[in-house]
C-alpha cells in the first residue's frame, strides 16, 4: 500500500505502468459513509484538480469525489453503476472510481504519502 498517495479529500492514487493514475477513496472515507448505495461516475473529459468529478450516495450522505491533479479521466468504473457496494467491499481495488492521465505526472509527488496520510487521520478523528 506504500506506493498509494492520498489527498486531503481521502482519495488516494495509484500511478499504473501505462502511466495513468487510479483513482478511488480510501477505506476511511468509505467507512465515515457507511453503505454505498449509488454512484455517478466522471464524464471522459479534462478537468482540472479540486473539480467535482463523480458523486456517490451512502445510507449517510451523499458526498462528491474530486480530481485529484489536472488532467483527463480516459476510463471510469462503470460496474459501480450497477455495484455500488464494490466500494464498501474493496475500496482500494475493485471499488475504484477511474483512470485519468495527469497534465503533469510530477505532481503526484505532492499528494500525502501512506505516513502522512495516517497523521491526517489520526487527526481529523
Amino acid at each position: 500500500m506504500s506506493e498509494l498517495r492520498f489527498t486531503t479529500d481521502h482519495e488516494w492514487l495509484r500511478l499504473e505502468s501505462n502511466g495513468l493514475i487510479t483513482v478511488g477513496i480510501t477505506p476511511f472515507a468509505q467507512q465515515a459513509l457507511g453503505d454505498v448505495v449509488f454512484v455517478q461516475v466522471p464524464e471522459l473529459r479534462a478537468f482540472d484538480a479540486g473539480d467535482e468529478v463523480a458523486v456517490l450516495e451512502s445510507v449517510k450522505a451523499a458526498s462528491g469525489v474530486y480530481m485529484p491533479l489536472d488532467g483527463e479521466v480516459v476510463e471510469v468504473n462503470s460496474t459501480l453503476e450497477s455495484s455500488p457496494e464494490l466500494i464498501n467491499e474493496d475500496a482500494l481495488g475493485e471499488g475504484w472510481f477511474f483512470r485519468m492521465r495527469p497534465r503533469d505526472a510530477s505532481a503526484m509527488a505532492t499528494l500525502l504519502d501512506q505516513t502522512a496520510y495516517e497523521h491526517l487521520i489520526n487527526t481529523d478523528a
